[in-house]
This record gives C-alpha cells, sequence and structure tokens, in this order.
C-alpha cells in the first residue's frame, strides 16, 4: 500500500481516543466490563456512543476487531438519530477509534481517511487551535470510570476540565459526582458531618431530575451522615420514576438492608434479578442479606433451628459462589465465602477461597491489609494457629498504608501479643512485634521496654539491637 506503516503511527498518537487513554487490560476484568457496558446501552439510554465507544475498544483488546467495528458503527448510529446536527463534534473518538482498529488490521488506506476526517474536522470545530472539546475530556472520564479504581483520579481531573467549558452540563456534573463519590468510597478519611461529594451529588440531581441512578447515590451518601429520612424520601421518588431500573434498584436494596430492613432489600434484590439475572453485583448483595439473617437468627435463638441455618447459609453460599465465578477478581467475595465456609466448619473450602483471593492481580495495598485481617481470623478462631494468625496480622501491618484493615491488623495483633505475654508464652518475636507496633503508635518508652526483653529472650539478635538503638536515640 502507498501508506506507510510509519506515518500513520504518528498521526494515530496525535488523536484523542480510547487507544491514546493509556487503558490496560490486566487493569480491568474484560468479560465482566463487557458484561457491564451490555446491560448498560440496554437500560442507560443517555450515554450509548461513550458505551459503545468503549465496547469497541474492549473488542479489540480480546483480539475481536470485526466487533469492534460493529460497534463504531452502532455509535455513528446513535449521533446521526440524536444529533443530527451535530456530527462531527459528537464523533471524534468514534472515528479516532476506527483509525486505531483500521490500522491494528493493517487496513492502512481506511485507517488514513479516518485520520483525515478527525483532522479536518478538528480544524472547523476549534478556531484557536485548542481542540480537545469538553466532551472529548468527559467521555475520556468515562472510559477511565469503568476501568476500575486505579484511574478515578484521572477520571476527576478529565471531569473537571469538561466543567471549566461547560459548568452547567448535566452529564459532565453527573460524572464528576459519581467519580468524587467512589473515590470517597475508597478513601481512608472519615467524613462525619459534611462529605466533598455531597454538593456535587446534589448538583447532578437537580440537573439530572430522570437519573434515579445518581439519586441513589446520594441517598447512600445522606444515609452515611446519617440524614437517613432525607435519604428515604430520595429513594421513594426514585422508585416512583423507575420501578424496574435494576441500576437503581441495587443501590435501593443496599440502602435498606444498611437500615436493617433485609427483607425489602431482599425481594428488591430479586426484582432486579429478574431483569438481569448475571448480574454480579445483585448476587452478592443477596449473599450478604442472607448472611444478616443468618448472624441475626444465631443471635436471637440459643438453639435457632437446624434447617434454617442450613438453608440460609446455602442461600448465601450460592449466591458469593455465583459471584466468583463471574467476576474473578473480586476479592471480597472470596473473602464473603470463605467466612461463611469456616462457619460451617468446612475449612479445606475456606482455605482454598482464602489462597485464591492472594493470586488476585490486580489488588490494592488496602485490599490486602483487609485479606490478611480476615484470614489472620481464620487462623486464630478455626484453625486455633496463634503463630499463624500473628504472621498474617503482621503482614498486613508491614504494609506501608493507613486503611481500615491495618488499623484491624493493629488491633487484633496488639490483643493477641498481650494475652501471649501474660499467658507467660510470650517469645522475642512476640515482644519485638509489640514493640513496632508501640513505636508505630509512638509509644517510644513501652516500645523500648519490649525491645529490651526481647533483647534479654534472644541476646545477640542484630534487627532487635538495632531497633532498640534507633529508638533510644529518638528519645
Amino acid at each position: 500500500s502507498t501508506i506507510s506503516k510509519d506515518s500513520l503511527r504518528s498521526s494515530l498518537l496525535q488523536l484523542e481516543c480510547h487507544f491514546t487513554w493509556t487503558l490496560l487490560k490486566q487493569d480491568v476484568d474484560l468479560e465482566e466490563l463487557e458484561e457491564t457496558i451490555g446491560i448498560q446501552t440496554e437500560f442507560l439510554i443517555k450515554s450509548n456512543i461513550t458505551n459503545y465507544n468503549l465496547l469497541s475498544y474492549v473488542c479489540y483488546l480480546k483480539n475481536s476487531n470485526e466487533e469492534a467495528l460493529t460497534n463504531l458503527q452502532n455509535a455513528e448510529e446513535v449521533v446521526k438519530k440524536n444529533h443530527p446536527d451535530e456530527i462531527a463534534r459528537k464523533s471524534l473518538v468514534t472515528w479516532g477509534n476506527y483509525a486505531w482498529i483500521y490500522y491494528h488490521m493493517e487496513r492502512y488506506e481506511e485507517a488514513q481517511t479516518y485520520i483525515s476526517k478527525v483532522e479536518n474536522s478538528r480544524k472547523k470545530l476549534s478556531s484557536t487551535g485548542q481542540w480537545k472539546i469538553p466532551e472529548i475530556y468527559a467521555e475520556q472520564g468515562w472510559a477511565y470510570l469503568k476501568f476500575g479504581r486505579k484511574y478515578y483520579e484521572r477520571a476527576k481531573n478529565c471531569f473537571e476540565n469538561s466543567l471549566k467549558n461547560e459548568p452547567q452540563n448535566p452529564e459532565f456534573i453527573a460524572g464528576y459526582a459519581i467519580v468524587m463519590y467512589r473515590l470517597e468510597d475508597f478513601s481512608d478519611e472519615q467524613y462525619k458531618d459534611i462529605s466533598p461529594c455531597l454538593e456535587p451529588l446534589k448538583r447532578a440531581v437537580e440537573l439530572n431530575p430522570q437519573d434515579t441512578f445518581i439519586m441513589a447515590l446520594l441517598a447512600l451518601k445522606l444515609q452515611d451522615l446519617n440524614q437517613v429520612n432525607e435519604g428515604e424520601r430520595y429513594i421513594e421518588e426514585a422508585m416512583q420514576k423507575t420501578p424496574d431500573l435494576p441500576y437503581f434498584l441495587r443501590y435501593a436494596a443496599k440502602f435498606y438492608r444498611r437500615k436493617g430492613e433485609v427483607d425489602k432489600a431482599i425481594n428488591i434484590l430479586k426484582k432486579a434479578l429478574a431483569v438481569t439475572p448475571k448480574s454480579s453485583f445483585l448476587h452478592h448483595q443477596l449473599g450478604l442479606c442472607y448472611r444478616i439473617k443468618l448472624s441475626q437468627l444465631k443471635q436471637t435463638r440459643r438453639y435457632p433451628p437446624q434447617e434454617q441455618v442450613e438453608e440460609l447459609s446455602q442461600l448465601a453460599i450460592f449466591h458469593f459462589k455465583t459471584v466468583i465465578n463471574q467476576k474473578t477478581k473480586l476479592y471480597y467475595a472470596y473473602i464473603d465465602l470463605a467466612n461463611i465456609y469456616a462457619q460451617r466448619r468446612r475449612y479445606e473450602d475456606a482455605e482454598e477461597m482464602f489462597q485464591k483471593a492472594f493470586q488476585i492481580n490486580i489488588l490494592f495495598h488496602d485490599d490486602l491489609q483487609s485479606l490478611y485481617f480476615h484470614y489472620g481470623n481464620f487462623q486464630l478462631f478455626h484453625m486455633k494457629s496463634e503463630s499463624e494468625a500473628i504472621r498474617c496480622y503482621t503482614e498486613g501491618l508491614k504494609i506501608e498504608e493507613n486503611s481500615w484493615g491495618r488499623r484491624q491488623c493493629r488491633r487484633a495483633l496488639k490483643k493477641l501479643l498481650e494475652q501471649r505475654i501474660q499467658r507467660d508464652l510470650g517469645d522475642a518475636t512476640d515482644f519485638s512485634t509489640l514493640g513496632f507496633i508501640h513505636n508505630q503508635d509512638g509509644e517510644k518508652h513501652e516500645a523500648i521496654e519490649c525491645y529490651e526483653k526481647a533483647i534479654a529472650l534472644c541476646p545477640n539478635n542484630e534487627e532487635y539491637l538495632s531497633a532498640l538503638y534507633e529508638l533510644r536515640l529518638s528519645i
């Protein structure tokens, strides 16, 4: 062909589209992402251009280029139908994706055609030469949002950029509010009275009165801030507007589960599951509901009827298993399943689930810390192994990130070591580990005392001696 591969490459890298936004396939579960986008194109009509574009990129990552092209055609159809006057403006990302896919298919002429389309449209659209229009920032933001937690900060920046030019755009504000909610969900700061995502969520609900998904997020946030009644008003209003929308129902169910109305939550979840039977989110929520009913049963009855215990356990196990069969990287579903197995004394099954969770390759530090905490509890309370429990809690503590999981590891470890020492079972390692905890809590004198005891038991240990030396210098 007359067009050379290399001359195309530099033009391709100038395009703004999914291929130039560094969305890495190892950060996401592709099958699950494809399923999610599929459900959304069916139920959330307004963002379909964005969804088809992202889906085409997912197809490319799965080596289905033909399918990728079909999704780009779908995106073009939506533009023609809904934005006949702004075809170029709404198609820049789609055309960029076309160019890249044709390039990968070695159809260089067609790739060049789409590069030219983008370049010509850019000249027309932008008198200033500043061609990255707000829509493109927003579309990049949605893509980052879908690729998961590692990308949330980048998503936030994108929506902030899109809002600079159009501060009142309902869709941009919706994206910004959702990403702020997610960031806060994962952040370790506890917002007691006011939370940074509350205002954006309220603005988004004002500007998107039909978007019940955002209403539900606002309701959950109000619930977090102990404004339960106000939250419930939003849930009830949304229930009137979209009684069958699975995206809304799953959060409504979460709201009622956290409010303690577990049966109501179960009914809502079953209703949503009838619409989207494969949704792992719904199965996970159902598993949690049955687990709550199980523990309530055990708390209220000294000898709970065995067949009820069995039934609720089986239901919880069934739904958690469904989740991990579909979402192989959802670590907390493995923990939930392992913990129920442990309660049912199915220790080998529990052990297997924990090991599978440790093998997930996209765990964040705080995920890993909470995994060590749960595994430590399993070793301590079910396998009766203090030494294994100590090892797990210590591993969680060693990861330098403040999180719920780390605080739990520290508390459990401190309590366990103090008990061992009281029973005169403490060895040098126990004292030095306790010293390490005291030192981290800024309790220097207690730390020194612990390290001195460790050295008394194990006189020439380099590690203990240098820790003690550092501590004495720091006082």
